[in-house]
């Protein structure tokens, strides 16, 4: 996919995932009639979150890129190279705050009664912090699914999915656990928060030095693999699907036998 359709889909998946946050509290608490102070209607939620997010995963992957969340996008352009870079934080990074926005709009519009998205309940440096740890986990954690298990989805998606899950629960009660600019952006800016020092510190200076930290030490920790390193794993894999295949054939020709 090219350049202009990771923006478009970038617009597109952050209008969405904003819209998927409402209508999983909508379908739990509204629909469901869950009072919003029972254990068994939290589980439900979080169910149905976890839900949300492999679909937004397969959505990335359907897309070749699309991203929702500027501090992916920011890992993604610190990981590549210059014009990567300059790409994500001028381009991508501000497509994804304006339909993180749009979205907000729209469900103010339809839904006046939803309530007024994450709120700091802690001062302003312990949220920073907050923020910066979880962010701090979440990218590394995704920077080594990518690398360990690159190609099984719903393996990484499930361990992803739980971990995000875990660290939003863990950080709720003091910044919202967000862990995703955009979004919190987005509800800041309907009420007309978005420039102050509590939002810029907490919900993005905070994320972004915690981001960029991340991966840092990603690379000093885990050097990238050499040529040499890749093919005695290739060679390996190749190894275990060969004798996978001559045992099975070897069982199948016994089973043959014995029948005849």
């Amino acid at each position: 996919m090219g350049r202009i359709g990771l923006v478009v889909t970038d617009l597109v998946l952050s209008f969405m995932w904003i819209w998927a946050g409402v209508l999983v509290n909508i379908l739990v608490h509204g629909v469901l009639g869950f009072s919003r102070t029972d254990p068994s209607g939290e589980i439900v939620r979080y169910l149905f979150s976890i839900i949300s997010m492999f679909i937004f995963a397969y959505l990335q992957q359907a897309t070749k890129g699309g991203l929702y969340n500027p501090l992916t996008a920011l890992a993604a352009g610190v990981s590549g190279g210059f014009s990567s870079f300059i790409f994500s934080v001028f381009v991508r990074i501000p497509v994804e705050v304006i339909g993180s926005i749009l979205a907000v709009k729209h469900i103010i519009h339809v839904f006046p009664e939803i309530g007024k998205g994450p709120k700091l309940n802690v001062a302003i440096h312990h949220g920073a912090l907050t923020e910066g740890i979880l962010t701090f986990f979440i990218v590394l954690l995704s920077m080594g699914l990518t690398r360990k298990i690159p190609g099984s989805f719903f393996m990484k998606t499930w361990i992803g999915s739980l971990a995000k899950l875990t660290l939003h629960i863990l950080g709720s009660d003091l910044t919202g656990g967000c862990m995703n600019p955009a979004a919190v952006m987005g509800w800041a800016y309907a009420r007309g928060e978005h420039i102050t020092k509590e939002h810029l510190l907490v919900y993005w200076l905070g994320p972004v030095k915690a981001t960029l930290l991340a991966v840092w030490f990603f690379k000093v920790v885990f050097k990238p693999l050499t040529e040499e390193q890749e093919k005695p794993k290739a060679k390996s894999e190749f190894c275990n699907v060969f004798f996978f295949y001559v045992a099975n054939s070897t069982v199948s020709t016994s089973s043959i036998k014995s029948e005849i």
